[in-house]
């Protein structure tokens, strides 16, 4: 038992909290909420060590799980615990856990191991409370503050903002539920929506902030708002439990927060200080090479020829000084005002001083601006003088140049237009114009003789002045003097060859002309002779054929007149060429009035002469084949005109028997399948129709006038009928069926099919709804609406607005013969199944053959009345959906 009287000046603050009431804890709603909060206060720590606690008085008892409470919330290590399980070992145990309370300065009162194990529930709480003082609230500190005061000068402070929320103390001020929700707001405002909160309701508000808390805080409900709201005064050990909790969980935060911040400020500096050295070193570097660059630039006084050589130098020097030194002079600027700054801002974070790299520093910088100032002196004035000195050399030069240009653009091509011997292979009217074209050109050339005369003075008096270029000026006024006197003889020699070739090409334009009257209308008759002969004819009588053959032995009469006129133009064209070779013309051109030539002529008189045996061949091969045409044509229709209306009196006969009421179903039935035999047995001459059929496709024969069937209609004919003989039969079997299945005798089936046949008017094998009406109105039904639209749906369910003979039958049948309901099959089932409500497989098995008995069983539902036994099966309602009364 621990001394409740040793206490010292470290623990003061600890004494109010550890004189508590023990009187209190005889309020079953304060022991309550401490029961609750100090048991998740455990939990909390506990779990981080795989385990928890039930009963905060019981499970404490053994002391192995105090201990290890003790080892998680400290991070130490305690004494080995005992493991036997009789009372002096658990003592033992508790004695550990309260010796390593006792040494973390906590003094404990009137708390003995004994009542621990014993399980006394006041002092388990004292004792859980002694270490969640210790332990979660002893090292709150704020402003001096420690421990109660601090925590709830924290809760002040991070409150403060909220309307409606005063805490003033750890019990009343925590009851509206508002403190708990603004101290989550304060710190995660995403997580509660706090303008939504109201004062009036604390259950929502305390529900709220446990949720949220335990939620996304990680911290336990270690309260229950039902106690809080209920209680006077809820207890302040259980609420500075939960509140120490929040305080832990944002602390940690914050004071992360304000380390980051920390180093990130530490960062910032040290990396703008590195920016700034770098930018030195780079500012420096450039304006040392500029420097470098440009004083030898400045330096340079070897004097240019020409005029603009040199302006081009003064203009680059202005450009110097008004362009490039201004920003390299601001650059010079900053790059001290920044190694200053530099300097500054190094010496004010206790970092040593900056130094640049060798040869980079300010003093190094500014012997370099002074070097080049230094060259900029003269340079300018240099400049000008020269430009002066070289101004009245260029002005003769460009002069010169001017007039030198002009000509020589004039020039330009002139010999080779000359030389040109385009009359030669040029027409009559080409030649006409060449000519005005040259007399042109020899008054333009008569007035440019006063350039060249001056263009040789202006040579001479730049020789005369010692020009620099004054070689090239001499060798281009030397090739402008020879070129003129070449000009003048080469025009001379293009005027005689032009009016030479005048006289000719008049003489050989007449022929021309002459050739292209005679040879165009020929051309033409060719081209139309040779279209007609190959001209693809298409006949489909052996009387088109003939027309044909007749008007090609017409056009062959006139050949040797129209050969008589090609000598006639092929003797003008051979005139032309005697000319041109006697005279040496150069008729590289064609003849401008026409573009016929005579080899185009005798090629197509020839193609005419090949194409007239080709056309007499294939008029005569036409003709056979017209011939042949005409004997398929035959063939085929004599066979058609018989196939034909043998079908059509089959289909006939057919309608007929399944119409007229000739002996019984049966009879009806043998006289209809030996039809069907007979039209089976008349397939071949189908057959063979078809191979004409084929034949006649294949020549292309798209008529026949000898008969008005086609291949279509004899198939789709035969197809009808093959179809009709089998749909007749297919309906004489189920009327036997019906006959046989609904008692109906022959009489009554008779009456039947003339009931039918009397209404069907159209005799095609059905009536419609109005016909039908009419029908059962004759036969004694009194009919509704309601009551025609019920048996149109049984005779027509498809709603195809007909009614078969077949479907008449059915509904007649059904209205008429005594048949089977679904409640005649349950009274059958009923028996079997001896009057019980349900029948079981074996019943089955021994009353109905094998695979009925089988179908039954697979189909029929499990019973499940309130009567049921394994295995019962529902004859009831396998019955009713045997004709439709369910969803079997």
């Amino acid at each position: 038992m621990y001394n409740m009287d040793q206490y010292d000046e470290e623990n003061d603050y600890m004494q109010q909290e550890d004189d508590w009431d023990r009187d209190l804890l005889l309020d079953p709603a304060w022991e309550k909420q401490q029961r609750k909060t100090f048991t998740a206060w455990c939990n909390s720590h506990l779990r981080k060590a795989g385990t928890q606690i039930e009963n905060i008085e019981e499970d404490f008892r053994d002391g192995l799980k105090l201990m290890l409470l003790l080892e998680v919330i400290s991070g130490e290590r305690l004494a080995k615990p005992e493991r036997g399980k009789m009372r002096v070992h658990k003592i033992s145990n508790v004695n550990k856990a309260l010796d390593f309370i006792a040494s973390k300065g906590v003094k404990l009162v009137s708390i003995g191991a004994e009542e621990i194990v014993d399980g006394n529930a006041k002092m388990t709480l004292g004792m859980i409370w002694t270490i969640i003082l210790r332990f979660a609230i002893q090292d709150i500190s704020v402003e001096e503050t420690s421990a109660k005061e601090g925590l709830l000068l924290w809760c002040q402070r991070k409150t403060a903002p909220y309307k409606n929320v005063n805490i003033q103390n750890f019990h009343i001020s925590w009851k509206d539920g508002l403190g708990f929700c603004a101290l989550i707001h304060r710190h995660r405002p995403e997580l509660i929506d706090y303008g939504k909160l109201r004062k009036d309701d604390p259950m929502t508000n305390l529900n709220t902030a446990f949720d949220v808390a335990e939620k996304y805080l990680d911290i336990p409900k270690m309260l229950d708002a039902e106690d809080i709201i209920s209680t006077l005064r809820p207890d302040e050990k259980a609420v500075m439990t939960y509140v120490s909790c929040y305080y832990h969980a944002f602390s940690g935060k914050q004071k992360a927060e304000t380390a980051a911040n920390r180093i990130c400020k530490v960062l910032a500096v040290n990396q703008e200080n590195e920016q700034l050295m770098e930018d030195y070193e780079r500012l420096a570097s450039d304006l040392l090479e500029w420097i470098r660059r440009t004083i030898p630039w400045l330096e340079n006084r070897l004097p240019e020829n020409t005029m603009q050589a040199m302006q081009q130098k003064l203009e680059d020097f202005r450009d110097y000084r008004r362009l490039h030194k201004p920003p390299k002079v601001q650059e010079k600027c900053q790059l001290e005002i920044n190694f200053n700054t530099l300097q500054t801002k190094l010496r004010l974070s206790n970092r040593p001083a900056f130094m640049p790299s060798e040869g980079k520093m300010v003093s190094d910088i500014n012997n370099a601006w002074g070097n080049l100032e230094g060259a900029e002196k003269g340079y300018e004035e240099w400049l000008l003088n020269e430009i002066r000195r070289l101004e009245r050399l260029d002005h003769l030069a460009e002069k010169f140049r001017q007039k030198a240009e002009i000509h020589e653009a004039w020039t330009e091509g002139k010999e080779a237009m000359l030389q040109k011997t385009d009359y030669e292979t040029a027409s009559l009217s080409e030649i006409k114009a060449l000519l005005k074209k040259h007399e042109a050109f020899e008054s333009d050339l008569a007035a440019h003789q006063d350039r060249v005369e001056q263009i040789a003075a202006i040579a001479q008096e730049l020789n005369e002045l010692d020009y620099y270029d004054s070689p090239s000026v001499n060798a281009r006024c030397q090739r402008i003097c020879d070129q003129w006197d070449s000009l003048g003889a080469l025009t001379q020699k293009r005027s005689e060859a032009l009016q030479r070739t005048e006289k000719l090409l008049e003489t050989i334009d007449q022929l021309y002309l002459e050739f292209a009257k005679r040879a165009a209308p020929f051309n033409n008759w060719m081209e139309g002779a040779m279209e007609d002969l190959q001209d693809t004819f298409i006949v489909h009588t052996i009387e088109e054929i003939q027309g044909l053959s007749t008007a090609h032995e017409q056009f062959k009469a006139t050949l040797p007149e129209a050969d008589k006129e090609r000598q006639a133009i092929l003797g003008i064209h051979n005139e032309i060429a005697k000319i041109v070779q006697t005279y040496h013309v150069n008729m590289a051109g064609t003849n401008p009035y026409t573009t016929i030539n005579p080899q185009e002529i005798n090629g197509k008189w020839d193609k005419v002469r090949q194409l007239v045996p080709q056309r007499d061949q294939a008029l005569i091969e036409e003709h056979a084949r017209q011939q042949n045409n005409e004997r398929l044509r035959r063939q085929f229709a004599n066979q058609a005109n018989v196939i034909g209306p043998w079908i059509q009196t089959k289909m006939e006969e057919i309608g007929r028997i399944s119409i007229e009421m000739h002996g019984t179903l049966e009879d009806q039935l043998t006289h209809l399948r030996q039809y069907e035999k007979s039209i089976v047995n008349y397939k071949p001459k189908i057959d063979q129709l078809e191979g004409d059929h084929q034949l006649i496709q294949e020549a292309l024969i798209f008529d026949n006038k000898h008969t008005n069937y086609t291949m279509e209609h004899i198939r789709v004919g035969w197809e009808q009928l093959l179809t009709t003989i089998a749909r007749t039969i297919n309906e004489i079997e189920n009327q036997i069926l019906t006959r046989d299945a609904k008692g109906i005798s022959q009489e009554q089936l008779n009456e039947f099919r003339a009931s039918f046949n009397h209404f069907d008017r159209k005799r095609s094998g059905i009536m419609d709804a109005e016909d039908f009406k009419t029908c059962l109105i004759s036969v004694g039904y009194n009919l509704g609406e309601n009551e025609f639209s019920r048996i149109m749906s049984i005779v027509d369910p498809n709603r195809m607005g007909i009614v078969t003979f077949q479907a008449f039958i059915d509904f007649m049948s059904r209205e008429t013969a005594d048949t089977d309901t679904a409640d005649q099959v349950v009274a059958s089932f009923k028996v079997l199944a001896g009057d019980k409500n349900y029948i079981m497989p074996d019943e089955l098995r021994r009353e109905l053959p094998p695979d009925q008995a089988e179908y039954c069983i697979v189909r029929m539902a499990p019973y499940t009345g309130p009567d049921a036994v394994p295995g019962a099966l529902d004859y009831m309602s396998f019955s009713t959906a045997l004709y439709g009364e369910s969803d079997l």
